[in-house]
């Protein structure tokens, strides 16, 4: 198969497959696909598998596309595609919805162990392994950036911004601030701690914080207009 990641900050990502090679991936990311194409609907991994990604807001079925013939996959936010070519038995665990497509002999699962963090970071934070040989494609709102950790280095970061990290590495959930903190401080409350060796991916623009600024400048329907107020200190803007 033959790949090209294509544009600067709305990026789009090309695949060429030969005769009976595949991929599977996010429907709602789909852009194109040339008529040789065969396109079929699976539960990768199984029924248990679709019933996990529907329970992350994911589709319970991906897209299954075998060639020959060319398809492209593109994200639904500004922001960069990342190619990981993934060795046998390597995995990685990412942020479910920056999922776009695979090879076909990727493994692909759901990992609900840490359902507190998508309770408690604000954010959704449900990861998806996947484990190789093979290629995956993600994608990250706004700029990717990769953070290389040695032996018992960390790094925290804030929940909305991570974007993947590979599957050896020791990760949980750590509250920043006190109450004031949690209540004033908006952003950056709640970290995901992660610790190497190994590989982080984080993405400079959270989803949530990216529906916020645009819902901010949105009209707002007289039948909302009662049930919103704000309150202006210094720096802090509250939303009622």
């Amino acid at each position: 198969m033959e790949y090209s990641i294509l544009g600067n900050d709305l990026q789009l990502v090309k695949v060429i497959m030969g005769d009976g090679e595949g991929i599977y991936g996010e429907g709602g990311h789909l852009l194109y696909k040339t008529p040789t194409v065969n396109l079929t609907a699976k539960a990768t991994g199984g029924i248990l598998s679709g019933l996990k990604r529907a329970v992350t807001g994911a589709s319970f079925f991906v897209l299954e596309l075998t060639g020959p013939g060319e398809a492209a996959f593109a994200g639904s936010t500004p922001g960069k595609i990342i190619q990981m070519q993934l060795g046998d038995g390597e995995a990685v665990l990412a942020e479910h919805g920056s999922f776009l497509f695979a090879e076909n002999q990727v493994k692909y699962d759901v990992n609900l162990a840490r359902l507190t963090a998508g309770i408690f970071g604000g954010e959704g934070l449900f990861l998806a392994k996947f484990i190789g040989p093979g290629n995956l494609f993600l994608h990250g709102t706004g700029h990717v950036h990769m953070i290389q950790l040695g032996d018992g280095e960390e790094v925290e970061v804030e929940a909305g911004h991570l974007l993947a990290f590979d599957a050896g590495m020791q990760y949980g959930i750590k509250r920043t601030g006190g109450l004031r903190t949690m209540f004033l401080g908006g952003e950056g409350i709640f970290f995901v701690n992660i610790r190497g060796p190994g590989r982080v991916w984080v993405r400079s623009i959270s989803l949530a914080a990216l529906a916020a600024a645009l819902s901010r400048d949105m009209p707002c329907p007289a039948s909302c207009r009662s049930q919103v107020q704000e309150t202006r200190e210094p720096g802090v803007t509250f939303r009622i």
